[in-house]
């Protein structure tokens, strides 16, 4: 495990301190999960426009093609 100094804005850490009381964890646990998230956040976009780059329209028609053709149920006909 490793330290970070970190300067936050006054109503960030107040946002924070609040937060994780009321998860029921430490001020530290919150930091580490919330950056945990953006990372995944971050690595599965990098992810999903790597595999897009490699995409083709052809087989994205081909997929499409095979879907049955029927009305939308309501609510999704937008």
């Amino acid at each position: 495990m490793s330290a970070l100094s970190l300067r936050l804005p006054g109503s960030i850490h107040r946002h924070i301190r609040e937060i994780a009381r009321n998860e029921g964890v430490s001020i530290n646990q919150f930091v580490s999960s919330a950056v945990s998230e953006k990372i995944s956040a971050i690595m599965t976009e990098n992810y999903l426009k790597s595999r897009a780059k490699k995409a083709k329209k052809s087989d994205l028609k081909k997929i499409l093609d095979t879907v049955p053709k029927r009305k939308p149920i309501l609510g999704d006909e937008l």
